[in-house]
């Protein structure tokens, strides 16, 4: 086995980890007002930079698919949840339904 290529646990918390940090990615892409904002420009671009080496440090030991699709689940249900509490976006019950149908996906793509 390549040395370079992850164990799949260590794998699997690097992907969740670079879910989470695309949460924070699209929150400082919003704080950033179009990257007019220079400290919320400069954490955008960091968080960009962690999530994408995240990402491809994890797919050296999971499926591409599986994990591309965990990965934007997590930061799609986290950025439609922290906007919520941060920007006062509404959590209605389609969206919280919708928010179930991702996670659900999440844990089925996990255990697969």
């Amino acid at each position: 086995m390549n040395a370079d290529v992850l164990r799949p646990g260590t794998a699997w918390t690097l992907l969740i980890a670079a879910g989470l940090i695309d949460v924070v990615w699209a929150l400082t892409m919003k704080l950033s007002q179009g990257y007019t904002r220079l400290g919320w420009s400069v954490l955008s671009v960091i968080s960009l930079i962690a999530f994408v080496w995240l990402l491809g440090r994890a797919l050296t030991a999971l499926p591409v698919g599986s994990a591309y699709a965990v990965w934007t689940g997590i930061g799609a249900a986290g950025t439609v949840l922290i906007g919520s509490v941060l920007f006062g976006e509404a959590l209605t019950p389609m969206r919280l339904a919708g928010i179930g149908l991702v996670v659900a996906g999440i844990v089925v793509l996990r255990s697969a």
